[in-house]
């Protein structure tokens, strides 16, 4: 993914139970916070154009 501009840590696999609903919520929140911690991803981020 890294050829295309997306960071690492921004994609995560996990294999998850649907009767692991705490297992969910847990995955869901380190994730977030995860990519929190990168910030916005500036390869997909257009240039602002200044206009005349």
């Amino acid at each position: 993914m890294e050829h295309m501009g997306i960071e690492p840590g921004r994609i995560q696999f996990s294999w998850i139970s649907s009767a692991e609903a705490t297992k969910f919520v847990d995955v869901v929140n380190k994730v977030t916070d995860a990519i929190k911690e990168l910030g916005p991803n500036r390869s997909f981020v257009k240039p602002e154009t200044k206009v005349a």
